[in-house]
């Protein structure tokens, strides 16, 4: 073995002095809160991305949930979605009485297969929401055929898929754009660019928009910069149940230099990627993520699908003992503690959906990963396995 590595973890945030100095500007600045680097942050983001709106929110998940309340969905609707996910995407839907229609993935991708969508629909859907898992996007066209169809709003859980791209049309595209109706970011630090935390939603409706600005500040009609701004006494009103769901402007200035950091992360990190695909095509029975021609992923993970004659658990605890980190497939939803209580619906077998989770593991991918480091990932793997 090459020289040993002490420990690599699954993932590392790249953040350094930049991300320091934005920091301080925004606490030396006297305004920490929503304010003008939110506002930066939204305006730069939409840019990236080729949406007309961005939204700054505190994360993800209340991202998804307001996106939810913006097409309408209310208690006892149904919301057509994938339990092979992160558990905030059918958490987001049960926060809003509805409840979640779950069908399975394509084992290839890790995505929600498009041809089981159409059986799952039933008097009571009012909208998709699909994940681009792990950063892979979604059959989008496939998906919003049959949206069209049925007049449903289509919510893209982009949590993991900044800088993610689809062949739309003959062009490259981001996600985000949004080629659906609303698009939701996270920034969490396993992501690929991070504040911390916090989310950003995306659409080319400004009614939707100008919603989201009003539920994330507790509903109130005048927002802070405005009323400080005056001269003139304005006393605000609220006119409808919001929430707090609002981002920092701390956090925003270090969104603003990760935001361009990105295009040199996502090259790095396809980079890593094709080294993997080389590197670990010879193991027999392994099976390795597959992007479509038609998708290009930021690599937020990678994703492999081990032998059957593998234990997962040995071969995860042999790498950990070597000193590297992995983790297992993602979760199921419905086989979640919580949703053995929680409303849910079955709109087709679940499958592929609880075999990746059972045989799936991720394997480090981070920015600042060395090909020493990846080597060493690569030459346990193939040890163990």
């Amino acid at each position: 073995m090459s020289e040993k590595i002490q420990y690599i973890p699954i993932a590392q945030p790249w953040l350094g002095e930049a991300e320091a100095e934005a920091a301080r500007r925004a606490i030396l600045s006297g305004w920490v809160t929503q304010g003008p680097e939110v506002a930066a942050f939204e305006q730069e983001f939409a840019t990236y991305v080729g949406a007309n709106y961005a939204c700054a929110v505190a994360n993800c998940t209340t991202a998804l949930h307001l996106a939810l309340l913006a097409v309408g969905v209310k208690p006892e609707d149904e919301v057509i979605t994938v339990s092979h996910s992160f558990i905030a995407t059918a958490n987001s839907i049960r926060y809003c009485g509805a409840i979640p229609v779950f069908v399975d993935i394509e084992p290839q991708t890790y995505n929600i297969n498009p041809v089981l969508i159409e059986d799952a629909i039933s008097e009571r859907t009012r909208a998709i929401v699909l994940v681009h898992q792990m950063g892979m996007p979604c059959d989008l066209k496939s998906i919003l055929e049959i949206a069209h169809c049925y007049e449903l709003p289509v919510i893209e859980d982009a949590a993991c898929a900044i800088a993610s791209e689809i062949l739309w049309d003959g062009q490259w595209e981001k996600i985000g754009k949004p080629h659906g109706d609303i698009a939701c970011f996270s920034f969490h630090p396993r992501k690929v660019i991070t504040t911390g935390d916090g989310g950003m939603i995306t659409t080319n409706n400004p009614q939707w928009d100008e919603q989201f600005r009003l539920w994330r500040q507790h509903g109130m009609s005048v927002p802070d910069t405005l009323r400080h701004g005056a001269k003139q006494v304005i006393f605000e009103s609220y006119p409808m149940l919001g929430y707090n769901y609002r981002m920092t402007d701390i956090q925003a200035a270090v969104g603003r230099e990760q935001l361009k950091r990105l295009p040199e992360i996502v090259e790095r990190r396809r980079y890593l990627a094709q080294r993997y695909h080389h590197q670990l095509a010879d193991i027999p029975g392994l099976k390795l993520p597959t992007e479509p021609a038609w998708a290009k992923s930021n690599w937020q993970s990678y994703c492999v699908r081990l032998p059957e004659s593998c234990d997962r658990q040995r071969v995860m605890q042999v790498m950990l003992d070597a000193g590297i980190s992995t983790r297992r497939g993602i979760m199921c939803a419905h086989r979640e503690p919580a949703y053995e209580v929680e409303s849910w619906l079955c709109g087709s077998d679940l499958t592929e959906s609880e075999q990746a989770q059972d045989h799936a593991m991720i394997l480090p991918l981070f920015h600042q990963m060395t090909e020493q480091e990846q080597d060493c990932v690569v030459e346990v793997l193939k040890t163990v396995c």
